[in-house]
């Protein structure tokens, strides 16, 4: 079990599609979770189907659906970084890394969850998990907590190899759903397209069962 889980993602629906599973799994066994959201994703293409926001309230809605979702997950702890979507990676890095090292003084976490630098597709991906890797570098290497990455670009198994971290989420797959169909802006697209197309239906259903991590190796970590 671990002492505190820190997550760390910068929209609305990331802790759910990447993580869901996971945070579940630690909320169930007890463990608390406090989740940095960096903004609230209100350049998101989706506004639902059929439409229901606009650009002017999805941030709200954004926001009402990830409260929910926490909810669901059992995220107790969430924390608004105020960020403006799709311009993360604009912002100042060690101001960013300052922000989250702040956290990461105040609730002691013993595991890091984030995306990792450069395997993200998003631009704001990448840079709020490279902030997160910059905020947990200042730590002493025994003092400094275990950090979990979530990768996916086309060449991330090319490069950085298999995932060492692979959990079976299937014992809360159905909170995993509960929280996903909460960000429902952005969900309903891919409930509509599972209604209609049965092979891509098969894959999110295999997508519940499992979820898969990058440990980072840190510089002072790797032996030579």
């Amino acid at each position: 079990m671990e002492r505190h889980v820190l997550v760390v993602f910068p929209h609305p629906d990331d802790e759910t599609f990447a993580s869901g599973g996971t945070i579940a799994l630690h909320t169930r066994a007890g463990t608390p979770v406090t989740y940095l959201c960096g903004t609230l994703g209100e350049m998101g293409r989706n506004m639902g189907r059929p439409f229901f926001a606009t650009r002017e309230t999805l941030p709200l809605i954004r926001e009402r659906e990830l409260r929910e979702a926490c909810h669901h997950l059992g995220i107790r702890d969430l924390r608004l970084m105020g960020l403006r979507d799709k311009t993360v990676e604009f912002e100042d890095p060690e101001q960013l890394a300052d922000r989250i090292f702040a956290v990461v003084q105040e609730v002691n976490p013993s595991l890091v969850i984030t995306y990792y630098p450069g395997y993200a597709v998003h631009p704001d991906h990448n840079a709020l998990g490279a902030a997160t890797v910059r905020a947990l570098q200042r730590l002493p290497k025994d003092e400094r907590p275990v950090l979990h990455c979530v990768a996916f670009s086309p060449d991330c198994r090319q490069v950085l190899g298999e995932p060492d971290v692979v959990l079976d989420i299937s014992p809360v797959s159905d909170v995993k759903w509960a929280a996903v169909r909460a960000h429902r802006s952005q969900s309903d697209v891919m409930f509509a397209r599972m209604e209609r197309d049965p092979v891509f239906r098969r894959q999110r259903e295999q997508w519940v069962r499992t979820e898969s991590f990058w440990t980072y190796p840190f510089a002072d970590e790797v032996k030579p």
